[in-house]
């Protein structure tokens, strides 16, 4: 029998239509992410030195130094979350999700770290369903904030509407990316504007892009619009309510064309915790250390204290997505940080961590919300557990 002729094979990626523009894009970031790594890095060890040679430091050189290590750090890890944009290994699957709420849980996470800074978030939302990958909205509303909160000079305007027909979930962003009183000089039109193409920019810019979304942009006097559209996802009171604009012809299209669309599983993308916070609490190097490992992989931004107060402290500062710590501080955790935290957010992740042999728990099976894992298990069960915890919110 006759073999088929053999089919030349695929062209490179290289040769894809827009390849070449995507390669100078992400050569771009890349140069940027090592200037705002080697910047940061920079200044620290200059005062470094500073402190060698003179042996002192006052309390305002040790806080730059604190500022400019911690600045590196935010720029490695939106590096790391690039990365992973960038490594073309995404399972990007779609489910029905409330963006409204998902926002909600954001800003209520985000509400110690706007308050410290001073910065006012204004909200007009209304209820709506979006089609989507959970993982990669949690992660693009998160580096939204983190994009907002870095730029702006005084407050945050956030809205989640409508569009007119054809119906499409729309969130803007709106803050002035300059100080007020420059605005009002009238000196707006003569001087540069500070950049917003900053690395945070970068990983929502490109993390909208991996959802399939176009990310639109404006700069006009010192104000910045972003405006997102999703696939809207229309419920029947939706649907009818949005309707009253729509031709007469196609009021019944919208509605059926969306909901009609398959169900999805669950999100089984790359890492789908990447970029959630973690605080381990825990005076012993060596379970802090064992409780890394674990979660190595996973993606996560970690960040350990040794006691309860330096918690207290760290969480005043800016709330991180789900705490651990080991058992011997429990009741100093549940008594002191815990209530405090439950007012803001009610299914904030909790986890303790035992030396004795215990069965695993989720929180909802403890009276108390809080998931308990034995240390023997922390390698094989620690990382499905916080997958469970920390999806809770998203």
């Amino acid at each position: 029998m006759t073999q088929p002729p053999t089919l030349p094979p695929a062209p490179p990626a290289a040769n894809e239509p827009g390849q070449e523009a995507k390669d100078a894009l992400w050569a771009d970031i890349v140069r940027q992410l090592g200037a705002e790594i080697a910047g940061p890095l920079s200044a620290a060890l200059e005062r470094i030195h500073g402190l060698i040679s003179t042996g002192q430091i006052d309390r305002q050189g040790l806080r730059a130094l604190r500022e400019s290590v911690a600045a590196a750090r935010e720029a490695g890890m939106v590096g790391q979350q690039l990365g992973r944009l960038a490594s073309g290994r995404l399972n990007i699957t779609r489910e029905r999700l409330h963006l409204t709420q998902l926002m909600r849980n954001v800003l209520a996470h985000r509400s110690r770290e706007t308050q410290a800074r001073g910065i006012q978030v204004r909200q007009q939302f209304k209820p709506v369903e979006v089609m989507a990958d959970a993982s990669l909205l949690f992660s693009l509303l998160n580096a939204m904030m983190d994009w907002a909160l870095g730029s702006t000079h005084s407050s945050i305007d956030l809205r989640i509407d409508l569009t007119p027909w054809p119906t499409r979930a729309r969130l803007s962003c709106r803050f002035a990316h300059r100080a007020l009183e420059l605005l009002d000089s009238g000196r707006t039109h003569n001087e540069a504007l500070p950049s917003t193409d900053t690395l945070a920019w970068r990983l929502v810019e490109q993390t909208a892009l991996a959802m399939g979304l176009q990310p639109v942009r404006e700069n006009e006097a010192g104000i910045t619009v972003l405006t997102l559209e999703f696939a809207f996802a229309a419920s029947e009171d939706a649907a009818e309510s949005s309707a009253g604009d729509l031709p007469a012809a196609g009021r019944s299209t919208t509605a059926a064309t969306i909901d009609d669309l398959p169900e999805y599983p669950p999100s089984a993308n790359s890492k789908p915790l990447a970029g959630s916070h973690v605080l381990i609490v825990s005076p012993r190097i060596e379970l802090r250390r064992q409780i890394q490992a674990a979660v190595a992989h996973m993606g996560l931004i970690v960040d350990v204290v040794d006691t309860v107060a330096d918690a207290v402290q760290f969480c005043a500062e800016g709330l991180p997505h789900g705490v651990l710590f080991e058992a011997s501080l429990s009741d100093e955790v549940l008594g002191s940080l815990q209530p405090e935290v439950a007012v803001e957010v009610p299914d904030f992740c909790w986890v303790e961590v035992h030396d004795e042999e215990r069965v695993t728990q989720l929180s909802t099976a403890t009276p108390d919300g809080v998931a308990r894992i034995a240390r023997a298990h922390l390698t094989d069960a620690l990382p499905s557990l916080l997958t469970f915890e920390l999806s809770k919110s998203h």
